[in-house]
């Protein structure tokens, strides 16, 4: 193996979090005075967990185009709007040192001059094809397999398989005629991208504060004659200015339309009485909140009240579970199964009592459910950062609770990061 690629994994694989000390909220501004995210290092850590998996997997190399993964690797990022153009791809071969980029356009030459961690020759300019605009006949995904397998070969890996993540299919198909074995890459980048270094959740809990700042702006503005289309607005504009680089998407959900959760927003005007929440999707960095509250207008009913104290008390049932050595079917044990809140069977309910990783993705390790951890446990570890959340509709029939806390797994327990307060039901703009 390489001496750098070994120097690098052995200082930067694991470092150890203190956690008796409160995680820092830092602002964003780099400074002399204090560390906050030292960038290089968080680069160095998580190149080291690619590598790490993949040495760790049967597969000769990794091939990635999911944007995600992309900058898990190589720490760049040209813009939200790449996310489904699969513009860009990534390769990553056992025992290398540096990762090779190809990018879109102009890109490739910025980041020669702006990206020093890469070297100026990995940086490459590249297409294939923009999800077929530009027809595969056209022989770009050929030239570009060829390319690839020529690097492959020369890496001494040739005869292993390569794991990809997502791919278009014209062009798994030319990767398999220029002679590659294609196999799923995306299972090797989770097990790489499920531990957090102390980098990653200082971003991921900056990320958290500017949700407790948002739910602060929607707590004063929530009032009758207000739409959920125009608290979607404010929050989008609270957050970017607040250096959000993408808000994926302010759920906001009120009165009928909260029972069943439709997982989306319009312009239904807000009225008293009505039970409200939100789900609000955003990153700082890269790292990705998803963040639910339930709010009352104005005043609340006994049923109202009694369906968040119901998903309070799921929630904290399931916290209480969470710690390194615990399993996944351990945590939803205590989350109720799918007919005692009204749905006729566990897929119908996915996604109301759940837990997901968050990092660079929305949806990460661990992902608890009794859809699927019941009959497939897994561990959780030390540094996993996730959000775990509950629904509970309410007995008027319309009404409905949700509430979602994000959590990071200690060397003993978990610790909340989601601190808008929720122990019991906010009631705005009270009469």
């Amino acid at each position: 193996m390489d001496e750098t690629v070994r120097k690098i994994s052995a200082e930067d694989i694991n470092p150890r979090h203190n956690w008796g000390r409160a995680l820092p909220a830092l602002g964003i501004m780099g400074v002399d005075f204090e560390e906050r995210v030292d960038y290089r290092r968080l680069h160095r850590y998580r190149l080291a967990r690619a590598r790490t998996a993949l040495n760790n997997s049967d597969l000769g190399a990794l091939l990635v185009f999911d944007v995600n993964n992309i900058r898990y690797l190589t720490s760049t990022k040209i813009g939200e709007w790449e996310r489904d153009k699969l513009s860009r791809w990534a390769l990553l071969t056992r025992d290398s040192p540096d990762p090779i980029l190809w990018d879109f356009g102009s890109a490739a030459v910025h980041h020669k001059l702006y990206t020093p961690w890469l070297k100026p020759e990995n940086c490459k300019a590249g297409l294939v094809g923009l999800r077929g605009t530009v027809a595969p006949q056209f022989g770009l995904m050929k030239r570009h397999a060829e390319e690839l397998a020529s690097l492959i070969r020369a890496a001494g890996v040739g005869d292993m398989p390569v794991g990809v993540d997502i791919i278009e299919p014209p062009m798994m198909f030319e990767l398999e005629k220029a002679g590659l074995k294609i196999k799923d890459g995306q299972q090797v980048m989770l097990e790489a991208r499920e531990i957090k270094s102390m980098d990653e959740i200082a971003l991921l809990n900056r990320a958290a504060a500017m949700v407790d700042g948002a739910y602060q702006l929607i707590n004063e503005q929530l009032k009758p004659g207000v739409r959920e289309n125009d608290i979607v607005a404010e929050v989008n504009k609270f957050l970017y200015t607040h250096g959000s680089d993408d808000v994926e998407a302010i759920n906001a959900i009120s009165g009928e339309r909260c029972n069943p959760h439709p997982h989306n927003f319009t312009d239904r005007m807000i009225r008293p009485g009505d039970q409200a929440f939100f789900d609000i999707l955003q990153s700082f960095m890269g790292y990705r909140t998803c963040y639910y509250r339930t709010f009352n207008v104005g005043r609340a009913t006994p049923s109202q009240h009694d369906a968040y104290k119901k998903a309070r008390e799921w929630l904290d049932n399931a916290i209480a579970r969470i710690r390194p050595g615990a399993s996944t079917a351990h945590i939803c044990e205590v989350f109720p199964t799918a007919d005692e809140f009204g749905f006729p069977d566990e897929m119908s309910a996915f996604g109301l009592q759940f837990a997901h990783g968050l990092g660079l993705a929305l949806h990460e390790r661990p992902i608890i459910s009794r859809v699927v951890s019941m009959d497939h446990p897994t561990e959780i570890k030390e540094g996993m950062v996730f959000a775990i959340e509950t629904y509970c509709p309410a007995t008027d029939g319309f009404s409905a609770a949700r509430i979602e806390e994000e959590v990071v797994v200690t060397d003993k327990g978990c610790r909340v990061i989601s601190l808008f307060p929720a122990e019991e039901l906010p009631i705005s703009h009270r009469y």
